[in-house]
């Protein structure tokens, strides 16, 4: 009769939660989306969905969470009144696809 031996159970160390890295690599650096899922090492839907209640969250405090608007590279358009946080598909004005993300940073 074989013995099996159990392994010890080691828990994991602490992190932070997903939005607290994320407030981390946005104080004081300018990241889009993008940049900020490969930082943290969640999908880039996922970060947008995190910097929805980031940016209420802020507001209790003394910080803000500032966005640069995206911007089609064909024209120029600046998407400055959009309140989504996500990449818009295409520009309104050339329908051009070839948009810059928007970038986001704590001050």
């Amino acid at each position: 009769m074989k013995i099996k031996l159990k392994k010890l159970f080691v828990p994991q160390e602490k992190r932070e939660t997903f939005r607290q890295e994320i407030i981390s690599v946005l104080t004081g650096r300018t990241l889009s989306a993008r940049e900020i899922s490969a930082e943290v090492g969640i999908s880039e839907k996922e970060v947008v969905d995190h910097l929805g209640h980031i940016r209420m969250a802020v507001r209790k405090s003394k910080e803000r969470l500032m966005i640069a608007p995206a911007e089609c590279k064909k024209c120029g358009f600046r998407f400055k009144k959009r309140e989504r946080l996500n990449k818009p598909g295409k520009c309104p004005i050339c329908r051009s696809q070839q948009i810059q993300e928007p970038r986001f940073s704590i001050s």
